[in-house]
């Protein structure tokens, strides 16, 4: 079970909420009687209702360094706002040379998009939406930037308030 979850894209469902392994490093220490292994894990949760975070666990064990990595994004969950399934407008997200760029789609699109912003995006609970790598494919970077991006969003009616118009219902057709 332990070697199952360990491996990069494995998810364990625990009250609610999903944690996904993005990345595992493991980094070499070159000393008298050998080597010396450790792990680094980028872990990102999210309760798939608009709740999203991501940590960061290192150790010397690769399950010790997914249970940091999960424990440190669960304090980090922030909440996103989604429009229906999808995002409410397009939005480009940065962070150190990461940058993405996520669009709205259609419902049954699914989620177009790969590695950490995919991560992201299902465990945010978004359903459809198509999302582009623009700047570094670095894991840590892509994850931060599609934070960055959801962070950013703002719902309709908060823009129309803002620009001062009020928001109109439409009759269904």
């Amino acid at each position: 079970m332990a070697a199952e979850n360990s491996r990069p894209g494995a998810e364990r469902d625990i009250s609610d909420s999903v944690e996904k392994v993005v990345h595992i490093n493991r980094c070499a220490k070159v000393v008298k009687g050998g080597r010396r292994f450790s792990f680094s894990a980028l872990v990102v949760s999210g309760d798939r209702q608009g709740k999203v975070g991501w940590g960061f666990g290192k150790a010397n064990e690769v399950s010790d360094a997914i249970k940091k990595a999960t424990e440190a994004s669960r304090k980090k969950m922030n909440r996103v706002h989604l429009f229906n399934n999808t995002i409410p407008h397009e939005v480009i997200g940065e962070h150190g040379g990461g940058a993405i760029m996520l669009k709205p789609a259609s419902p049954g699109t699914g989620i177009i998009a790969g590695g950490g912003a995919r991560a992201v995006l299902e465990a945010a609970g978004v359903k459809d939406v198509i999302g582009k790598s623009l700047g570094s494919s670095n894991h840590a970077n892509v994850v931060k930037a599609t934070l960055a991006a959801l962070g950013a969003l703002r719902p309709k009616d908060e823009i129309m308030r803002a620009r001062g118009k009020e928001l109109k219902e439409r009759a269904a057709l």
